[in-house]
Parts: C-alpha cells; sequence; structure tokens
C-alpha cells in the first residue's frame, strides 16, 4: 500500500505546490516589470509545465525511460483532448486569429519533428539537444512577440484570473521559493510509488506514465481551464494548452533525453506520437473550418476519443490487445 500511498500524496502535493509556484512565479515577475504577455506566455507556461519537466527528468535519472516519455506525451493527449473537450463542453472556445495563424502550426511543426526524431525509437542526447534547441528558439520568439506587442490588457495569467490584486513581493518570493522546493520532493516522492506500483504489477513504466502521471500532472491546466472558461477568458484556455504541449514537447522529452538518451517501444510511436498528431492536427483543422471557434459537438468529440484512447490503454495493459 505505501508506494499507492505516495502516488496520492504526491500528486496531491504536486498540483498545490505547481499552482503556488505557478502564482509566486507570476507575482514576481510582474514586480520585476516583466510586460504582462511576456509573463502569460513564457512564465505561466514553465509553471505549469515543471511538473511534467521534473518528474521525466527525475524518472530518466533513474533509467525510467517510459515513465519520462509517457509522462511528456500522455500529457499532451489529455491537454487536447480532455482538459480542452472539457473547456469547450462548458462553453464554445472562440481561437483567436493570431494563435490559429502562428502557435498552432508551430505546435503542428514540433509534433512532426518528434516523429522523426522518434522513427528510429530512440532519442540520443544529440536529438534531445536538437529539442532544446528548438526550445530555446521558441522562448526567443515569444520573447520578441511580447516586448513588440503594448496591448497586454486582455491577457489574464493563471496568477491573476479571479483575483483584484497583484500579490505583495515578500509573499510572491516565499510561495516561488516554497512551491519549486514542494515541486521537487513531490516528483520524486511520486515517480517512486509510480515505478513501484509498475513493477509490482507487472505494468510498464510507459504505461503508468501515460496514465496516472499524465492525467495528474494535468490538473494544474485542467482547473486553470475550468475557471478561465467559466470567465470567457478563452485566450488563457487555449494558451496554456498550446504552451503546455510545446514546453512538454520539446523541453520536457529534451531535459529527459540530455540526462539518458532514451530507448523506445515501437508503440509510443505508433499509437501514443500517431494519436498526439491526430488530435493537434484537428485541433488546427476544425478551427480553421470552424470559422475560429470550437463547438461544444467538437468537444464532446475529444471527450470520447480520450475515453477510447484510455479504453485502448486499458486492454493493453490487461494483454487482450
Amino acid at each position: 500500500m505505501l508506494p499507492f500511498v505516495a502516488l496520492i500524496c504526491g500528486l496531491v502535493v504536486l498540483v498545490w505546490s505547481a499552482d503556488r509556484f505557478v502564482d509566486g512565479a507570476a507575482a514576481t515577475a510582474r514586480h520585476a516589470g516583466m510586460p504582462l504577455l511576456l509573463v502569460g506566455m513564457v512564465v505561466i507556461g514553465f509553471g505549469t509545465s515543471a511538473p511534467e519537466m521534473l518528474i521525466s527528468a527525475i524518472a530518466s535519472t533513474q533509467g525510467n525511460p517510459g515513465l519520462a516519455l509517457g509522462n511528456a506525451y500522455g500529457s499532451n493527449i489529455s491537454n487536447i483532448a480532455l482538459i480542452l473537450g472539457v473547456t469547450a463542453l462548458i462553453s464554445p472556445v472562440p481561437v483567436p486569429a493570431k494563435l490559429l495563424r502562428s502557435e498552432l502550426p508551430v505546435l503542428v511543426a514540433i509534433t512532426l519533428l518528434t516523429v522523426v526524431l522518434l522513427w528510429n525509437l530512440s532519442i540520443s542526447r544529440m536529438n534531445a539537444i536538437l529539442l532544446l534547441l528548438a526550445f530555446a528558439a521558441v522562448i526567443l520568439w515569444w520573447i520578441i512577440i511580447a516586448l513588440r506587442h503594448k496591448n497586454t490588457e486582455k491577457l489574464l495569467t493563471a496568477s491573476e484570473l479571479g483575483k483584484d490584486d497583484l500579490m505583495p513581493l515578500k509573499p510572491a518570493i516565499w510561495w516561488l521559493v516554497v512551491g519549486l522546493v514542494m515541486l521537487v520532493a513531490s516528483s520524486r516522492l511520486l515517480v517512486w510509488g509510480a515505478v513501484e506500483i509498475a513493477t509490482t504489477l507487472g505494468v510498464s513504466d510507459l504505461m503508468i506514465g501515460l496514465t496516472i502521471v499524465a492525467v495528474g500532472t494535468s490538473l494544474p491546466e485542467l482547473a486553470a481551464a475550468v475557471a478561465a472558461a467559466r470567465k470567457n477568458a478563452h485566450d488563457l484556455v487555449l494558451g496554456n494548452i498550446i504552451g503546455s504541449n510545446i514546453f512538454n514537447t520539446l523541453a520536457v522529452v529534451g531535459i529527459a533525453g540530455v540526462i539518458h538518451p532514451l530507448d523506445i517501444g515501437g508503440e509510443v510511436l505508433y499509437r501514443d506520437c500517431l494519436i498526439m498528431g491526430v488530435l493537434t492536427c484537428s485541433l488546427f483543422a476544425v478551427a480553421w473550418r470552424g470559422h475560429y471557434r470550437l463547438s461544444r459537438l467538437f468537444g464532446s468529440m475529444l471527450l470520447l476519443s480520450y475515453v477510447a484512447y484510455l479504453g485502448l490503454l486499458g486492454f493493453q495493459i490487461l494483454g487482450y490487445l
């Protein structure tokens, strides 16, 4: 029972500490004079992907590449199919033209790059470095865009959603430090619990990463998305999901691959990357054909696809497929 307790406690503390870390990081950045747009795209994007980064880095260090990749790609799948599906069901999501012209095509291109790099069923350190260089280029591009845009009042950050006052500097720094420390501690606890459960049940660490860990690390994005949808702050929902998927695909996998080269099974390429690619391309296509809008029907289709994906994983775990 101890690994299950460690997994549950790790997930709970992870979600709590990620929220505190994002709040502290965003407020500290605002006090430092960073533009709000830059805070939203870079600070919040990094903060909400910090759990995935830490878990994948620790898993790679401990020789569990399946958990590292499952966490990254499973989170991407749940971000689109689960989180965006729930959000669209709550309220149809308008897609800003700028997002459709720039960020979404970048995410599609990054997903295709992932398929190319995984074609030989491994991620070498050179491939991982390439992912990190692409990540640095995306961050630089975001910074340039943020500094060029003066009209930033429409962008809300996760820490400001539903709050009128900016957190004072001292509490902001306190939560930044405490949140980071708890993130690291809870990530180590979660990885240990997940690996022990996988070993005990005879399930691969990839499956644990794609399901329990991926959903758990996506909970901060889900909470922010539901809150944003209720307040009609749809730009935050889409920006958070797309930014998180870019961070996961480039930074999370890149960091894990630099720490330890990753050998993968064919199912990662032919099942998980394929589903991730289909979901990403369908998001772009539906937004384009739907006149910059994601309907409730599309949201229900996303949720059904996620249920079908979990069912597929379940059948494979039980050995029926």
